[in-house]
């Protein structure tokens, strides 16, 4: 079938209308006076890849299906330690449309059907898998083709499986989680996760003042602690990249593009940071990285989907950023 008729054959979503289905908004996750919390018992779905076959879900060629989101860090995430793991031939993966209105995450053309199940809304692979499902519907959201339900929505854990669960089949992959580093990645990925991967969006939604201030400079305290490890270090563990490398290139490749300007962390840009920026650039510059990232998609689902901070939904023409300039960084290896 070529694909012209498999896109007429398709199943779509009809497209966003905000008047009709209202303005997205995170099920139990608090967008109020008091700001903002990401409770992770938001990402019910905790199934557990194996290598051994000790879990529901051993690791198995073509059984699993990713469903991810071009703007998220949470699915660019576990869309990056695939490609670095060596999964792709071994993992499928499809996109959902970057835009939410009140139904939530949806397929629609741009961004091609669900090529699983043939389903609309992402809220569909929910309800089959927990009917009339209560909770909010993320990405990443890990498929199992064979149970016909969902295995996994808990980012914390998932790209740590997708990392170390296919080792015996994938070829030629990137070893992520060592296990001699795990204790160290561990606990720098708790850092990263409190003080910048959720951060942001804590400040981006914080209404007191005093609150923020201590909040933005917390932030920024970190990102000047990293700036002075990676000067003299190529990735964040000496010459290898690492989980925590992924999880914090994914806050980094989003900062000056929309949350120094949508989410209010504005006290210097990346840009700003000659080691940070170079260390991104270095990063971005792998197909890993580089294939699993679109800075307009980015930008477009940020400035369309927090209604709030930006009630007219205006995407910002900028900023510019040379992203391919040579990074630099090899003199570290």
């Amino acid at each position: 079938m070529s694909s012209t008729q498999e896109s007429q054959d398709a199943a779509y979503a009809s497209p966003v209308d905000y008047d009709a289905y209202g303005t997205y908004s995170v099920k139990d996750a608090k967008f109020g006076e008091d700001g903002f919390e990401r409770p992770l018992d938001l990402y019910p779905f905790r199934g557990r890849l194996s290598s051994d076959g000790s879990t529901e879900y051993p690791a198995e060629a073509g059984r699993y299906h990713l469903y991810l989101a071009w703007s998220c860090p949470w699915a660019q995430r576990a869309a990056i330690v695939r490609k670095l793991a060596g999964l792709s031939d071994l993992v499928s993966a499809s996109y959902v449309h970057g835009e939410r209105d009140g139904r939530g995450w949806a397929f629609r053309e741009d961004t091609g059907p669900d090529p699983v199940n043939g389903f609309t809304l992402l809220r569909q692979a929910y309800d089959a898998t927990h009917p009339d499902y209560p909770g909010h519907v993320s990405v990443p959201t890990l498929w199992d083709k064979q149970t016909h339900k969902i295995v996994s929505n808990f980012f914390p854990d998932l790209t740590i499986d997708l990392a170390t669960q296919f080792e015996g089949l994938a070829e030629d992959g990137t070893d992520l989680y060592p296990p001699r580093l795990r204790a160290d990645i561990d606990t720098l990925n708790e850092t990263l996760y409190n003080d910048i991967n959720n951060a942001v969006y804590v400040i981006g939604n914080e209404p007191d003042q005093g609150t923020y201030d201590n909040l933005v400079h917390r932030l920024f305290q970190t990102l000047d602690t990293l700036e002075r490890r990676l000067a003299g270090n190529r990735f964040l563990f000496g010459n290898r990249i690492t989980e925590s490398d992924v999880r914090l290139w994914v806050t980094l490749a989003r900062f000056d593009t929309v949350y120094y300007g949508l989410f209010k962390v504005n006290l210097r840009r990346l840009v700003d940071y000659p080691h940070l920026w170079a260390y991104a650039r270095d990063l971005y510059q792998r197909p890993a990285f580089k294939e699993t990232t679109d800075f307009v998609a980015i930008k477009r689902g940020y400035y369309t989907g927090f209604g709030k901070l930006n009630p007219y939904r205006i995407v910002p023409a900028g900023p510019v950023l040379d992203w391919d300039a040579p990074a630099g960084r090899d003199h570290l290896s």
